[in-house]
This record gives structure tokens, sequence and C-alpha cells, in this order.
């Protein structure tokens, strides 16, 4: 008995699985390249923000939020950016997602001041987190089950390259050209992506939206408590964890996140729909991707950090110095996805899990040297692991909702990879200024030492994490989805 379809949410735009499409792979092709401009957007702007701070006079704080209003619009819409592509439709969802990223790029490109540049970064995240759900449903939607690993795969690898890609592009641009052309280089791939969408998706009639099918108690509600937590995250460190903002911000999502839950249970039309945490494997392949995002965060950011300030790397060297991380997931999520169709995500997510904390330990183990070179076998294996969790959790997770929740199950799985770069940035940025305080009188040896202690510090924890994520995956995943 097929029990996956009497899940689907009131007011969803439930459709029978249909037959792999004849277009699949330019599919394919269109939602990687939108999902790819989404997650360069994330890193790309970092490298350009000294430039854009003298530029635009930006203040201390005005520069992190730069970074900071794109992240915490994108995770807390993206769950309801699913719900919306279920209710109008993914390929509505995607054009319509498209269309408002452009049009804030523009006006990224465009921005004179402070404020502006903030608020169109935020209408950034909004036409992102109408796009990343509808991808991955549109990917699961064109392709029949024996081909999705391999789809997903390609889709996650060349999306996860561009994201690792981002400081690289980023320098480049903004040395040779202009900062303003890390956002103007968006518009000609944006309108690209729109007509590739208008001749390669499906045609389908616009589906009537019943009355209560949106849960207008439940959007501030999932707002408000996602929004304290990321917020609170975000700012934790530089407002100080003991502060009172910090602290009524965990208090307010502590507050708000059970009033959701508990009325969610009771809404008509849920805005989220947790009946998918009880479908096979869902849970643990959120749990999954929240992990890797987590540890990810280590080797990514402090990692490019400390190259630059103890290494003396250069923002485009460092960016380079990256590459032994990004260059496996180009080839590895492709082939994990072909071992998903044949094999199922249980060991896939366990090796691949296993791998990251490894690579991870590798790099706390070396550190200390002060030699790239013996980072690079740490980075790979990092590499090969993070290719070998991305794709086939991703491809599980959707797999098992009905085509009606797809696009909901993809905003779920984002959310939580969202949530979980958001934590590791607070746990481990934490960790790393804790042990790296030295005294104000220190000589520059004890600062670099200090330094490279809190990075080894942040690595053992996200190897730690990735060990805990491997066991969950061998304890709590199935073999093979049904």
């Amino acid at each position: 008995m097929n029990t996956q379809l009497a899940l689907a949410p009131a007011g969803a735009a439930v459709q029978a699985p249909a037959a792999p499409s004849s277009r699949r792979w330019w599919v394919l092709a269109t939602m990687t390249g939108a999902l790819s401009m989404i997650m360069i957007d994330q890193t790309v702007v970092s490298v350009a923000l000294p430039t854009m701070q003298h530029d635009l006079s930006l203040s201390t704080s005005g520069v992190q939020w730069v970074v900071n209003a794109y992240l915490l619009v994108l995770g807390v819409l993206v769950a309801f950016g699913g719900r919306i592509a279920d209710l109008i439709g993914a390929e509505r969802t995607f054009k319509a997602g498209t269309a408002v990223f452009v049009l804030a790029s523009a006006l990224c490109g465009l921005a004179d001041g402070e404020l502006g540049i903030i608020a169109a970064r935020g209408l950034q995240g909004v036409g992102a987190a109408m796009l990343v759900p509808s991808t991955g449903a549109l990917i699961m939607n064109a392709f029949g089950k024996s081909e999705r690993g391999k789809a997903m795969g390609i889709y996650s690898g060349i999306s996860m390259v561009f994201l690792a890609l981002g400081p690289l592009v980023g320098g480049l641009l903004t040395e040779d050209v202009s900062w303003r052309a890390v956002f103007f280089v968006n518009l000609p791939l944006g309108v690209l992506l729109v007509c590739a969408a208008q001749f390669t998706l499906p045609k389908r009639p616009r589906p009537a939206i019943a009355p209560g099918a949106i849960d207008w108690v439940g959007i501030p509600l999932l707002v408000g408590t996602l929004g304290s937590l990321v917020l609170a995250l975000m700012q934790g460190q530089a407002w100080g964890w003991g502060s009172p903002a910090t602290l009524g911000l965990f208090a307010a999502s502590l507050v708000l996140g059970p009033v959701f839950v508990w009325w969610e249970g009771r809404a008509q039309a849920p805005l989220v729909q947790f009946s998918l945490y009880r479908l096979q494997n869902f849970a643990t392949d959120s749990a999954v991707l929240a992990g890797v995002q987590f540890a990810l965060t280590g080797a990514s950011v402090f990692g490019a950090i400390w190259s630059q300030q103890v290494l003396g790397f250069s923002p485009i060297r460092a960016g380079v110095g990256m590459l032994p991380l990004t260059v496996p997931l180009l080839f590895v999520a492709p082939l994990a996805g072909r071992l998903y169709d044949r094999v199922g995500p249980r060991g896939i997510l366990v090796a691949g899990s296993t791998l990251i904390g490894a690579g991870l330990a590798w790099l706390a183990l070396h550190l200390g040297a002060h030699e790239y070179a013996w980072l690079v076998p740490g980075y790979m294996v990092m590499g090969v692991g993070i290719g070998l969790t991305i794709s086939p959790a991703t491809t599980d997770a959707l797999g098992v909702a009905a085509p009606g929740e797809r696009s909901q199950a993809s905003g779920l799985t984002q959310t939580m990879r969202q949530v979980g770069g958001a934590v590791g940035i607070a746990v481990l940025g934490a960790i790393v200024a804790h042990v790296a305080t030295v005294a104000p009188d220190a000589t520059l040896a004890q600062h670099t030492t200090a330094a490279t202690n809190g990075v080894i510090a942040a690595y053992w924890t996200g190897a730690g994490t990735m060990g805990l994520i491997a066991l969950l995956a061998w304890r709590f995943v199935r073999r093979r989805s049904e």
C-alpha cells in the first residue's frame, strides 16, 4: 500500500508520479545552473567585502550584514518557499524566484550605501529561498527512480564546487573588474536560466488553491522561530553569548518553536508537514546534511582565514588552496549517485561521514606544521567524503516524499543545512576565539600558535561531530528506500 500520497498536505498540488521526462537532462542542466548561482553567491562576496566597505563607507556591523542578510533570509524562508512551490507548482516558483534573484542582484550592483546593499542582499535571499526547493523537486519529478541518484549526484556535486570556488571567483572579479561585477554576473546567467526553463520545464495547468491552503498563523511563527535562532547564532559572538540580546533571541526561539509545532498539528493546511519526518530515512538524512554543513564550515571558512593569517596567502591563493577539497566533489558526487541507485543510502552515508571526520582529523594533526602540502591529503579525503554524503542524503530524503510534497521536503532539508551551517559558524567560531585568545602583550609567534591551536580545536570538534553522524546513519538509515 502506498502511504505517501495519503500524507500530502491539504491544498497542495498533488500529482501522480510522472514518467521520466524526455527533456530530463536539459532540466538537470538548468536546475544545476540555478543552484550553482545560489551557492556561489553565499561565498563569492566574502573576498569583495574590504573593497565594498571602502567604496560604500560600510560600518563594521554593515560589513557583517552584507553576508548575514542573505544567509538569514534564505535560512528562514526556504521551508516556506518549498510550501509555496507545492501550492502553485515548482515550475512557476522557479521562474518567479529566478526573477526576484536577478532583480536583487542588479540592485546589489547598483547600491550606493549601506542600507541599500543590505536590503538588496536580503531580497536575494528571498529569491534563493524560492529557487532552492524548486530545483530539487523538479529534478526528482523529471527522472525515473533508476536515474535519480545519478542526476542528483551531478546536481549536488557541481553546485558544491561552485560554493567552494566562491572566494576565488570573487577575488578575480574584484581585482580585475569591480566588486559590482560579483553581482552583475548574475544578470545574464539568470536571464539564460529563465529562457531555458521556458523551453525545458513541463507546462502544467495552474493548480487551484483551496480556501485555507495557506497557513497565515504558521508563517510568522516559523519566521520568528528560525529568525530568532539563526540571528542569535550569527551575532552571539559579536554581542556576547551572555548578553541580553542574545539570550532574549534564544528564549524567543525556545518559546515560539513549541508553539509552532503545536499549531501545525492543529492547522487545516500546515505550513510544515511534520509527517515527513516519519517517512523512511527522512529525519536521519536531514541530520546528515546538517552535520556535513556544520563540519564543512571548519574547513572552508576557518581554514581559509587561517591560511591567510598564518601562511600569508592572498585571498585568491587561499581560494586556490581549497581546490583539493572541491575538485573531488565534481567526480565523486555523480559516482555516489550511481551507487545510491544500486545499493541504497546506508553504506554510502556511513562511509562518507567517516571520511569527512578522518579528513578533519588529518588536518588537525598536521596544521601545526604550517606547511600547506601536509594539508592537501586531508582536504582530498574530506572532498571525497562530502561527495559521498550530500547527493545520496538529498536524493533519499526527496525520494521518500510524495510528488506533491517534494518541494517542501527539499525546503526542509535545505533549512536543516542552513541551520547546521549557522550552528557551525557559531560553535566553531566560539571555540576558535576561546582557544586563540592571548595576552595583550603576546608576541607574533604566540599569536600564530594560538590561532593555529584554535583552528585545530575546531577541526577536532568537526571530526567528532562527523563520527557521531556516521553512527547515526549506521543505526537509523535503512539499507534501501522503498
